[in-house]
C-alpha cells in the first residue's frame, strides 16, 4: 500500500530510510530529525508499506520548491527500495504519485539528484526510462 508518512508513523520508514543514508544511526534521532526539522521546512514522505502494516519497503522524501531557474517544482531528496522488494514496480509507483502531486500543487518540473559510479547504473537507467534528463551537473565543495 503507498501512502503519505504522517506522524506518529515516521519511525516505519527508518530501515529502509538507513540503507540508502548509511549515516543515519538511531530511529529516534531520525524520527526527531524528520518532525521537528525536516517537516516543518516543507519535507513530506511517501512509502509503500506491506497491507498488514510493518516497516516500509520503499520510500522517497521530497520538498515543494520555487526558484528563478526551475519555478515551482519538487525536488526529491530521498528514493528507495529495500533489495528485497525490488523489480515490484514500487519506485514507478512512488514516482506517480510524486508526479501527480507535483501536478496538483502546480508543479513544472520534478528534479532529483543521483549520485555517480557502478552502484547508481541501474538508477540511472530507472530514472531515463521514467522521462527524467540529466540537465546538470551537481557541484559541491565541503569544509
Amino acid at each position: 500500500m503507498l501512502k503519505e508518512i504522517l506522524p506518529p508513523e515516521t519511525g516505519i520508514v527508518f530501515s529502509a530510510m538507513r540503507q540508502l543514508r548509511t549515516n543515519l544511526i538511531r530511529q529516534e534521532t531520525f524520527v526527531k530529525l524528520i518532525d521537528t526539522e525536516q517537516r516543518p521546512s516543507g519535507y513530506r514522505l511517501v512509502a509503500v508499506v506491506p497491507d498488514g502494516g510493518g516497516d516500509a519497503l520503499a520510500v522517497a522524501g521530497f520538498r515543494l520548491g520555487n526558484s528563478l531557474s526551475k519555478g515551482r517544482h519538487i525536488y526529491i531528496d530521498d528514493l528507495f527500495t529495500v533489495p528485497s522488494a525490488r523489480r515490484n514496480g514500487l519506485a514507478s509507483q512512488m514516482l506517480a504519485w510524486i508526479h501527480d502531486e507535483a501536478e496538483r500543487l502546480g508543479c513544472s518540473q520534478v528534479h532529483l539528484d543521483s549520485g555517480v559510479g557502478p552502484e547508481s547504473y541501474a538508477a540511472h537507467r530507472f530514472y531515463l526510462d521514467s522521462g527524467y534528463n540529466i540537465t546538470a551537473h551537481h557541484l559541491t565543495r565541503y569544509f
